[in-house]
């Protein structure tokens, strides 16, 4: 069974602090949970620890997610996808800023990403600069970099597109 390097990327960059995506191993199938359906490896909850009739009381779509919940907590054939912190996107955005030929636009896009409120300093200057495609192509050869490294390191074949 091999993994669409596509589907697993995707997953990766829907990710927000709040959600952590897994993989089946065996099926190749993707599933994300948010901290709402119970997701204990990153928010330390009882993660699909619901009975039958706590099931009962929840919506359809919760219900499913829940269930879902369990069968990943339960399971080794499911594996989390790395997080939002193991993509480092600061640090990718310092590596896009370095990366700048040239040399204002360098330290511009290095100087706003410093302190507080860097993610939007950094959105609108690569916007000023007229490099926002640039920046999400680069973001994106990233984390298809990272989802490479993490297929490789954890015995995963996939293809590519």
């Amino acid at each position: 069974m091999k993994v669409k390097l596509h589907d697993v990327v995707d997953q990766m960059q829907m990710l927000s602090g709040e959600a952590a995506a897994y993989l089946n191993k065996k099926t190749g199938e993707l599933f994300m949970l948010g901290e709402d359906e119970g997701l204990e490896s990153e928010f330390g909850s009882e993660f699909g620890s619901e009975d039958d009739e706590e099931l009962d009381d929840v919506h359809e779509w919760q219900r499913e997610s829940r269930q879902k919940a369990r069968e990943i907590n339960e399971s080794d054939d499911w594996i989390q996808l790395p997080t939002q912190r193991d993509v480092h996107e600061y640090h990718i955005m310092e590596q896009f800023g370095a990366s700048q030929e040239d040399p204002e636009a360098r330290e511009r896009i290095l100087h706003t990403i410093r302190g507080s409120g860097a993610f939007r300093r950094f959105k609108h200057a690569i916007d000023d600069l007229g490099v926002s495609q640039e920046w999400n192509a680069f973001r994106d050869a990233e984390i298809e970099r990272i989802a490479i490294e993490w297929l490789v390191e954890n015995g995963i074949e996939y293809i590519g597109e």
